[in-house]
């Protein structure tokens, strides 16, 4: 008998074993429903925030303009529990962020060679000053998604420029109207969270992982462009939606999610796409699929993301629906996601190894000047 059959059989079961603990782990992590106290009345707000522009858009049959004031209605998802005041404050705000990060996208568009440095410069800026101000879920994503889809809007000449702006503004103007009359009848029901102080700054949570996040934002949208990828805008939004988590555990668990949920989406917006749409019931469509994501996406973001996907490629292409083939555009989604996931993982890796930090930072710290090093 080989002496050494006994101890190999042993490391063998003990592997097994990681294994099987490891994969239940994450099957825990994956079926997991975190409990929520989100009013239904919530969903259905931001449902008209983001729906609105788009059936005014139906009615004056200019998808275009209605598509790109719907992106202004994401800002009402911006809106805290605090009191009116602070709600309101918060909000306009953030009107102004997303239709600035959208025109410097927009401006980008007329300079390709600039795309992937001014989407970098803006993934950088709006996670410090999201950081900076502990500005909650859903963070920084949807300034970059602004700036994002602004990049690849196809513009016939500079002139429009001012009128797309104005087009977004206008929806984050709607979305503020919309939060204001929300906040009035829910304030009566719930009571409003304090207004905490803001945190002590510090040099590793909003530059360090500010400038990491906007590099793997960056090479993410090169990655897509060396690709040769049609619609690459995606890519980098995949990319900050997964590096965000708070934890590697975190940002593995966001990848896993996204990923399935994507995959799985694929089939209801396959379904969508073979619909007879027309713009009215695309704009129903598209404030539906935003009350389920609205509804789910704080309870199970896997869940979420399966309607996440029809929604975004609806929003995305509102105004060219139905001229191109949605198996082109559904397998271009779930590369991108793929892809912009990705390189994520792969920064958030890097962002929580210490020693990763410890040299990457140093250097950061020799180029900011000493008062801003923190």
């Amino acid at each position: 008998m080989n002496p050494d059959s006994t101890p190999r059989s042993q490391h063998d079961q003990s592997g097994a074993l990681k294994i099987k603990s490891l994969l239940r782990e994450e099957w825990q992590h994956l079926i997991r429903i975190s409990p929520s106290d989100r009013p239904w009345q919530m969903p259905l707000a931001a449902a008209f925030a983001s729906g609105l522009p788009l059936l005014v858009g139906a009615f004056f049959d200019r998808m275009d303009f209605g598509q790109v004031s719907s992106l202004g209605g994401l800002v009402f998802l911006y809106l805290p529990r605090t009191p009116l005041y602070h709600r309101m404050v918060s909000l306009m705000v953030c009107a102004f962020a997303i239709t600035a990060c959208y025109a410097f996208g927009l401006m980008s568009h007329f300079f390709p060679p600039l795309m992937v440095p001014v989407l970098t410069l803006v993934a950088v800026l709006v996670t410090m000053l999201c950081r900076f101000y502990a500005l909650g879920p859903p963070s920084s994503l949807f300034f970059l998604m602004a700036a994002a889809i602004g990049a690849y809007t196809p513009l016939r000449a500079v002139e429009l420029l001012p009128q797309m702006v104005g087009l977004i503004a206008l929806g984050a103007l709607l979305a503020c109207l919309i939060g204001f009359f929300y906040s009035m009848y829910i304030l009566r029901l719930r009571v409003p969270l304090p207004v905490d102080p803001l945190p002590t700054p510090s040099f590793d949570y909003v530059v360090f992982d500010a400038v990491i996040i906007g590099a793997c934002v960056g090479i993410s949208l090169a990655l897509a462009q060396m690709l040769g990828l049609q619609r690459p805008y995606w890519v980098p939004v995949s990319c900050l939606t997964v590096i965000h988590g708070a934890s590697l555990r975190a940002v593995w668990t966001r990848q896993v999610h996204r990923v399935i949920g994507t995959a799985i989406g694929l089939l209801p917006a396959w379904a969508i796409f073979m619909l007879p749409l027309n713009p009215w019931t695309l704009s129903v469509a598209m404030m539906a699929l935003t009350f389920i994501v609205e509804t789910a996406i704080v309870r199970h973001y896997a869940f979420a993301a399966i309607f996440i996907t029809p929604l975004t490629l609806l929003l995305a292409e509102a105004a060219t629906i139905g001229q191109a083939p949605a198996g082109e555009l559904i397998a271009s989604r779930f590369f991108d996601t793929a892809l912009g996931s990705f390189v994520g993982l792969i920064g958030g890796i890097a962002l929580h190894n210490p020693a990763f930090r410890r040299v990457v930072g140093a250097q950061i710290r020799r180029w900011m000047p000493s008062r801003f090093g923190g």
